[in-house]
């Protein structure tokens, strides 16, 4: 009897084990968090799966269409960038990738011992402010246009379905243990299509941008969480000016920034190439994921105070 009851007990502490803690974050915005790195030009440690990094990403949608945000968690891989689609069974891996693959890498540099889970959902072209849409959508929450299923939707609900979706499993890594996931930040890169209409759209950049990430913490139900903004920059294709109001955008992200304790900024896209007028090239987004982790768990960390690539990509 001895020798069975010590065996039940080993057992037991084993199951135990595999209940994993994961600090997760949140990755959204537009075309730049949706990533147009391509995979080929990937280093080959970043070419391979990261089996201890679990992603869920929602699929897009327009404004006015139903809910989607559906999604699996699956480990990291290349593939997560622009023209990425869940295909209601499983995750369709486009030749593209974004800043989630540094982000993780990094993350796993500075805390060794955290799980890290990883929810994207992002949309190119999106703006904020309703009135800059366009074709591609926005994120206020006051939208209200469309009929039946559609009605109101825009892409603050299909944010919110994907976070829905993607907490409904609570079995994330599929070992037969519940996990618990920690909400420890955001990163956003987002603000290029507030910056391309009216000067009057720009101006009400910082109020749109305060107001979405204060909704983004309530819904991962933290208020303080740690948050990252990349600064929008331009191009100058052929001398001119990508994003017309883009100064203002990039002021109003700054503004943004220093009146919120938790808030960080990532300056470095001023120094990544691109790959045509409006997207970063694969260098860019290799160096931003890194950026974004090294900005938030420094406001995590305060006391580690030790220099980042955060620091050193600012000149």
């Amino acid at each position: 009897h001895h020798f069975r009851l010590a065996c039940l007990f080993v057992l037991t502490l084993s199951a135990l084990a595999h209940a994993k803690t994961c600090n997760r974050y949140y990755l959204g915005g537009q075309s730049n968090m949706d990533g147009y790195g391509y995979t080929k030009d990937l280093p080959d440690d970043l070419k391979q799966p990261m089996k201890d990094v679990l992603i869920f990403h929602g699929n897009t949608d327009a404004d006015a269409k139903p809910v989607n945000g559906r999604g699996t968690w699956a480990p990291l891989q290349p593939g997560h960038g622009v023209g990425f689609q869940f295909d209601g069974k499983a995750n369709k891996y486009s030749n593209r990738f974004g800043a989630e693959l540094t982000f993780a890498r990094r993350m796993q540099e500075l805390d060794p011992q955290a799980n890290i889970a990883i929810i994207k959902y992002s949309r190119g072209g999106t703006s904020i402010h309703i009135n800059a849409a366009g074709n591609f959508g926005c994120w206020d929450p006051d939208y209200t246009a469309g009929a039946g299923l559609g009605k109101g939707v825009n892409q603050y609900d299909h944010f919110l379905a994907t976070l829905r979706n993607a907490l409904a499993t609570r079995d994330i890594d599929g070992d037969g243990e519940d996990d618990t996931l920690i909400p420890a930040g955001i990163a956003c890169m987002q603000g290029e299509s507030d910056a391309a209409h009216t000067e009057e759209i720009a101006k009400q950049y910082e109020t749109n941008l305060k107001r979405l990430m204060d909704l983004v913490r309530a819904a991962l139900r933290v208020d303080d969480v740690p948050v990252v903004i990349g600064r929008i920059s331009d191009s100058k294709n052929g001398g001119k000016l990508t994003w017309r109001h883009g100064d203002i955008v990039r002021q109003a992200q700054a503004d943004f920034v220093s009146k919120d304790a938790a808030a960080a900024l990532v300056t470095a896209t001023d120094n990544y190439g691109y790959s045509d007028p409006w997207h970063y090239d694969s260098k860019g987004y290799i160096d931003l994921g890194a950026q974004f982790a090294d900005a938030l768990y420094k406001i995590a960390h305060p006391e580690a105070g030790k220099p980042g690539a955060s620091e050193a990509g600012k000149e």
